[in-house]
């Protein structure tokens, strides 16, 4: 059984003097085949229009992706690396929060598959994201 308080500690702790601490990721939520992490929308991710930048949104979901293929992992012996990303905006987003969730694909020993969907407070899609990470041998 999943002790999710622990692992979601885990995630948050991980995430202190990096990037998700800069723009304000924290996970929220973990099951047996997915992670959900949440981010504040506000000036510091928005483009210049005043909406939140593509650029973050990417990022919360190479970090949720990233973070969720590591719960599969021995930490020991092996890293998690992002190698392929793609998103598809669909709606604008000025304020509030965005929720992002990595269900697994595929699990193989060498790569992850993760679908990542981003949704407003009022879950609607704002963008659907594809991940795909490579498990090495640590060196």
């Amino acid at each position: 059984m999943l002790n999710k308080e622990a692992i979601l500690n885990r995630f948050n702790t991980m995430c202190k003097n990096t990037l998700m601490e800069t723009l304000a990721i924290s996970y929220i939520d973990v099951g047996e085949d997915f992670l959900v992490a949440k981010m504040l929308v506000n000036s510091t991710v928005h483009q210049p229009y005043g909406i939140l930048h593509g650029g973050a949104t990417a990022a919360l979901a190479e970090s949720v992706g990233s973070a969720a293929s590591s719960y599969f992992i021995d930490h020991e012996k092996f890293i998690v690396k992002g190698i392929e990303l793609s998103a598809n905006h669909l709606k604008s987003v000025k304020e509030g929060f965005v929720i992002a969730t990595a269900k697994i694909i595929h699990r193989g020993r060498t790569t992850h598959l993760w679908e990542i969907r981003i949704v407003n407070e009022n879950n609607e899609l704002i963008s659907l994201c594809k991940l795909t990470n490579i498990i090495l041998e640590k060196k």
